[in-house]
C-alpha cells in the first residue's frame, strides 16, 4: 500500500513583547493567550513561547540585538520554521529579523492574513481576502527580490529599462485594480438586494461581535441554518443572511457577520468593506459577547471602537451575553440582569432565546408608530399594497372619495411613504 503523507506542520517560535512605557489595556498573558489561539487557528505548531518586557521597540530589529540572538538560538534547538510577532512589524523589521534569526518570520497583520486566506470559501470572501494580501505584500516586495533589482535582459526579456522588482510592483498593482473592480460589481449587486429588502419591508437584524464569542451558533438557531461552527478563531469569513425560522419573528432577516478582534489590520477593514457595507444597511444590531471569556470587557469595547469606526454606533443594538452556561458567577459582578438592550442566553443550550425573541420584538416596535394617512383614489394600488403587508388598522372614505387609512407602520416606511405624490399625513382630528 502507498504510504498515506502526514500534512506538513510548521514548528513556530512566538513573540510577545510588553513595552513598559505601552501598557496594553489588558495584561500581556492574556494577549499571549488570545496569539497562540491565532497562531494555532493557522495549522503550526508551538515550539517556544518567548514573553519578554523592554522600554521601546527597537527601530532596526523591533527587539534587542541580545534578545534576538537568543532567539535564534531557540530556532536552532527546535528545529523552528517560523517565528511569528504578536506585533505589526515594519518592512525593513522583518527583512532584519530574517537575516539574524536565519528563518522566516511573520507579523501579526500577515498572520490574521494567512487564516483568513486559509478560511474563505466563497468567491467574494476569496477576492476580499486576495486584495488584503496584496495591500500588505505591496509594501514588502523587496524581500526576496534583491537579485533581481538590476534590469530584465535575455531573449524575450528585453524591455525599456524596467527591473523585475518593478515589473512585479506593476503586475500586483494591476491585479488590486482588477479585484476592486470585481468587488465594485459585488458592492452594487449588494445594493439591488437590499433595495430590494427594504421595499418589501422585512426588517435586518446583524450579529455582530468578537471572533469566537457564538454568533453562528445563535444564527443557525435563529434561522434553522447548519453553517459550520467551531471553537475557533474566524471560523465564520463570509457574511450569509438567511430568513428566521421562529414563528414570532415574521418578516425578519438575519445576517451572520465576520468576527471581530483587536487591532483589526486596516486591509482586512477595506478589504472587507462590501460585506460590512452589510451591516450599514441593518435596522437592528445583536452584539454577541462571550460572558465565559476573562476578558470579555476589553473584547466588548474593541467592538464598541470598530462599530464606530464603521459609522454604525448610531443603529440600535441589543448586547447578547452568550455561553452564560460557562461564566463563572464571581467574576460577574455587578453586571445588569435581563433589560430591553441586554439579556443572557447559552445559544449552545438554547436557553434564553425567548428572552432574546421579546427583547427583539420590544426594540422593533420602538419604531413602529399608529398614522392616519389620507390618499387620492387613483392610488388604490398603495391600498392594496399597505392591506397585503398587514399595515391598515382602520379604513374610512371622505364625500369626495379620498381614501383615509389608520396604519401601524414603522417610520422609515411612513416618511417614505407620505413623500410620495398623492400622500399626506393627517391627525386624529382631521380624519372625518
Amino acid at each position: 500500500m502507498p504510504e498515506i503523507m502526514e500534512p506538513l506542520i510548521e514548528k513556530a517560535v512566538i513573540v510577545q513583547v510588553d513595552f513598559l512605557n505601552q501598557r496594553e489595556r489588558f495584561s500581556p498573558i492574556k494577549a499571549l493567550t488570545e496569539f497562540k489561539d491565532l497562531v494555532i487557528s493557522s495549522g503550526a505548531k508551538i515550539s517556544y513561547e518567548d514573553l519578554s518586557s523592554q522600554s521601546k521597540p527597537s527601530s532596526g530589529l523591533f527587539i534587542g540585538k541580545g534578545k534576538a540572538e537568543r532567539i535564534k538560538h531557540i530556532v536552532r534547538e527546535s528545529h523552528s520554521d517560523l517565528v511569528i510577532f504578536n506585533h505589526d512589524l515594519s518592512p525593513s523589521q522583518e527583512r532584519n529579523l530574517e537575516k539574524v534569526l536565519e528563518a522566516r518570520v511573520l507579523d501579526r497583520t500577515g498572520l490574521i492574513l494567512d487564516i483568513f486566506a486559509s478560511r474563505a470559501t466563497s468567491h467574494i470572501g476569496k477576492l476580499q481576502v486576495e486584495l488584503a494580501q496584496l495591500s500588505h505584500l505591496s509594501t514588502r516586495l523587496v524581500r526576496g527580490w534583491s537579485h533581481l533589482e538590476r534590469q530584465k535582459g535575455g531573449i524575450g526579456l528585453r524591455g525599456p529599462g524596467e527591473t523585475q522588482l518593478e515589473t512585479d510592483r506593476r503586475l500586483i498593482n494591476q491585479r488590486i485594480k482588477s479585484i476592486k473592480n470585481k468587488l465594485d460589481k459585488s458592492h452594487k449587486q449588494r445594493k439591488v438586494n437590499r433595495y430590494s429588502r427594504k421595499k418589501s419591508n422585512q426588517t435586518l437584524v446583524a450579529l455582530v461581535g468578537y471572533t469566537n464569542a457564538g454568533k453562528t451558533t445563535l444564527f443557525n438557531l435563529l434561522t434553522g441554518s447548519q453553517l459550520y461552527t467551531a471553537n475557533k478563531l474566524f471560523t465564520t469569513l463570509d457574511s450569509v443572511t438567511r430568513k428566521n425560522s421562529v414563528s414570532r419573528l415574521d418578516d425578519m432577516l438575519f445576517s451572520d457577520t465576520v468576527g471581530f478582534i483587536s487591532e483589526l489590520p486596516t486591509q482586512l477593514i477595506e478589504s472587507f468593506k462590501a460585506t460590512l457595507d452589510e451591516l450599514k444597511s441593518a435596522d437592528l444590531l445583536i452584539h454577541v459577547v462571550d460572558i465565559s471569556d476573562p476578558d470579555f470587557r476589553y473584547k466588548t469595547k474593541q467592538v464598541s471602537l470598530i462599530l464606530e469606526e464603521l459609522e454604525i454606533s448610531n443603529i440600535p443594538l441589543i448586547k447578547v451575553n452568550n455561553k452564560a452556561d460557562k461564566a463563572i458567577l464571581g467574576e460577574l459582578n455587578n453586571l445588569p440582569a435581563n433589560s430591553n438592550n441586554e439579556i443572557w442566553l447559552s445559544a449552545l443550550n438554547n436557553t434564553g432565546v425567548d428572552e432574546l425573541i421579546k427583547v427583539i420584538h420590544l426594540n422593533r416596535n420602538q419604531t413602529i408608530v399608529k398614522q392616519w394617512i389620507q390618499l387620492q383614489p387613483n392610488l388604490g394600488n398603495i391600498r392594496a399594497q399597505l392591506y397585503s403587508r398587514g399595515r391598515v388598522i382602520e379604513e374610512r372614505t371622505t364625500d369626495t372619495g379620498l381614501i383615509q387609512l389608520r396604519l401601524e407602520i414603522d417610520k422609515k416606511e411612513l416618511n417614505k411613504l407620505i413623500s410620495k405624490k398623492g400622500i399626506e399625513s393627517k391627525t386624529k382630528k382631521e380624519v372625518i
